[in-house]
């Protein structure tokens, strides 16, 4: 019976911890639409700055790159990798805003930006469920745990032997 009980809790422990993947993707989902607004804007300033001395953003880039300073040749790569991480981040929100629900976690765990991870761990709040994605995934992991406790139970319990009494021979 205590078995049971076991199962039962670390079950619906299981079930709570698989509820917060579809949270943890969405708490994702809003920091990445801060990284591209961010990017942007730096992207728009470096542009701006371009378009004032008659460059475009290619031909900037071009420029600095072979600039004999150091320092704005490095700033040349920073800012085409800026660019290219725009365009990447932008093309995984359009993926999440073009899926439905259970399809975004697929893009998630296929195109995730590492150091946004990080940082959405760092400050990640749980929450109850309250969407389809949660509420399955809670029962998902409810019921993986259980069967598999409850399967291990079956599997290593001691097995009860019966005893017959002979009514006319033992009395």
């Amino acid at each position: 019976m205590i078995s049971r009980f076991i199962a039962f809790v670390l079950a619906v422990t299981a079930g709570i911890l698989a509820s917060q993947a579809p949270e943890f993707a969405q708490q994702y989902r809003q920091r990445l639409g801060g990284a591209i607004d961010e990017l942007a804007r730096v992207i728009d300033n470096f542009d701006q700055d371009a378009a004032a001395s008659g460059n475009t953003q290619p031909a900037a880039l071009a420029l600095m790159a072979r600039n004999s300073e150091p320092l704005v040749r490095s700033q040349s790569v920073s800012m085409a990798q800026t660019i290219i991480r725009h365009e990447r981040l932008s093309e995984q929100q359009a993926a999440f805003e073009n899926n439905p629900p259970f399809a975004r976690l697929v893009v998630f765990f296929r195109e995730f930006d590492g150091p946004l991870v990080e940082s959405t761990l760092r400050s990640f709040e749980p929450a109850v469920p309250a969407t389809a994605e949660g509420i399955v995934f809670a029962g998902i992991g409810f019921l993986v745990i259980y069967v598999v406790l409850r399967g291990l139970g079956l599997l290593f319990r001691p097995r009860r032997r019966r005893h017959h009494r002979h009514a006319a021979g033992n009395a």
